[in-house]
């Protein structure tokens, strides 16, 4: 069996298996755009990401994630679900209870929240492109009015507040999500569009931020016609984690 669909009370999930396994396992976060279905997911839809899963699945990893409510937005929720999914998959699958995570996008949200929240079982993380603070992506949003408002529609309903308070809620709320971190990141940021490249512009401010602090992040950036590359990125970078069972 490749792979079967399944859900956690509301929630679809997804598993792929690989052919020979390596005992390792990765929970993958979706961005906005991600989903899981009764029959399939983005990721089986999505040329370049299937290919990214046939690709880990050669490498001997089994690979998880859920729909997360959707468009999450790192809500607690979302958090709460990713946990229950980890320990649903370490429960009823033979692989080791330290894992990897990919995240993408929004997903980094709840990847990092993750970091901190499960640090003894996370071995690393590779972040696509992430999201690490919602307040900056609020505030690169202004310039396009009808994203900024359905980011707002979108934020009011995963956080349940109301939408003319949000911006006020997260100035007051938001943690500094890379701070402290104990597991090693990699981010990899795609350069692909306008968004893409002001987003490296806020990761160069952070990289800065991160050295002086000793932080296990590091920074790998990518041109889109090299974005094969990823795959063996990822997997060259999880198995600097693997030689502690």
């Amino acid at each position: 069996m490749e792979s079967r669909n399944f859900q956690l009370d509301t929630e679809w999930c997804m598993i792929h298996y690989p052919d020979k396994p390596s005992g390792f396992g990765i929970l993958i976060i979706g961005d906005d755009r991600h989903f899981v279905d009764r029959n399939c997911s983005f990721w089986t839809q999505n040329e370049g990401k299937y290919s990214l899963i046939k690709k880990l699945r050669q490498d001997g990893y089994t690979i998880f994630y859920s729909n997360l409510y959707g468009r999450h937005w790192g809500s607690d929720r979302a958090v709460e679900k990713a946990k229950y999914l980890y320990e649903h998959i370490t429960r009823t699958e033979i692989i080791n209870e330290k894992i990897h995570i990919i995240a993408e996008g929004m997903g980094a949200l709840v990847a990092l929240r993750l970091l901190h929240e499960m640090s003894d079982l996370i071995r690393s993380a590779v972040l696509i492109n992430p999201i690490l603070s919602l307040k900056h992506h609020l505030d690169q949003e202004k310039e396009h009015k009808f994203f900024y408002k359905k980011l707002l529609k979108e934020l009011a309903a995963s956080y349940e507040i109301e939408k003319d308070n949000i911006a006020e809620q997260l100035s007051k709320h938001e943690k500094n999500l890379t701070s402290g971190l104990k597991v090693p990141v990699r981010i990899i940021q795609v350069l692909a569009g306008g968004r893409a490249y002001k987003q490296s512009d806020y990761l160069k401010k952070r990289s800065i931020q991160w050295e002086n602090e000793n932080s296990p992040i590091s920074v790998f950036y990518i041109l889109p016609d090299k974005k094969q590359r990823i795959s063996s990125q990822m997997t060259n970078f999880f198995r600097k984690y693997e030689k502690v069972l």
